[in-house]
């Protein structure tokens, strides 16, 4: 997995990183419908294992719940 320095700073981060909106569910204005949290759980881990290295996340996925998983 391709690696870059961010900015100024000492980590290195992959080129690829894990969004998680779609894991924030349904029930929010914006929300992808229903998912699987051990599904979600899932894609994460198998996103860590491909040397994924970052997690995009944010309070408004799904009110936390895309931070939960």
């Amino acid at each position: 997995m391709r690696k870059r320095q961010l900015g100024w700073t000492d980590l290195e981060l992959t080129t690829i990183g894990f969004g998680t909106w779609a894991l924030g569910g349904s029930g929010w204005k914006f929300a992808w419908g229903a998912q699987d949290d051990n599904a979600s759980i899932g894609a994460i881990r198998r996103g860590l294992e491909l040397g994924i290295n970052w997690i995009d996340t944010a309070f408004v996925y799904g009110l936390g719940h895309s931070e939960e998983m």
